[in-house]
């Protein structure tokens, strides 16, 4: 189980929650997991709409480890980059005004997480949330 939603207008935010509450459900993951999965998606496809210039993609997976399934979620934009990740992932930076707690929350919201970033090239942003609560 694959979706892909592309965010270049601001209803493809809700549109990205959407998708991934209804493969979250499908999964079968609890009801506090699902808001977790999806304030997560939330946060990296506001990102998208925000901060990438052309907007991005987020996939998302259902995919299965150590008999627990679980969902990746996969965030790619061609956009400027993140000059400093570390400073990035402080809580309360902020390049924009907002409270900086959108990728900090995100890490800790998901069971696993990753960023890269490249100035001129792009963010990516990798997370997993597992059903078991596995890390």
């Amino acid at each position: 189980m694959i979706s892909r939603v592309r965010v270049t207008e601001e209803h493809h935010i809700a549109l990205a929650r959407q998708v991934v509450r209804q493969m979250a459900e499908e999964i079968g993951f609890s009801s506090r997991d699902t808001c977790m999965i999806v304030t997560s998606v939330s946060e990296l496809a506001s990102n998208l709409y925000f901060h990438a210039t052309g907007g991005g993609s987020l996939l998302f997976r259902r995919i299965d480890g150590d008999g627990a399934p679980g969902i990746e979620v996969v965030s790619d934009d061609d956009g400027p980059g993140i000059a400093d990740v570390d400073l990035a992932m402080r809580d309360g930076y902020s390049t924009s005004g907002g409270l900086g707690s959108g990728l900090p929350g995100v890490s800790r919201l998901m069971d696993e997480f990753r960023i890269t970033s490249r100035l001129g090239s792009g963010t990516r942003v990798w997370g997993m949330k597992w059903k078991s609560g596995r890390t």
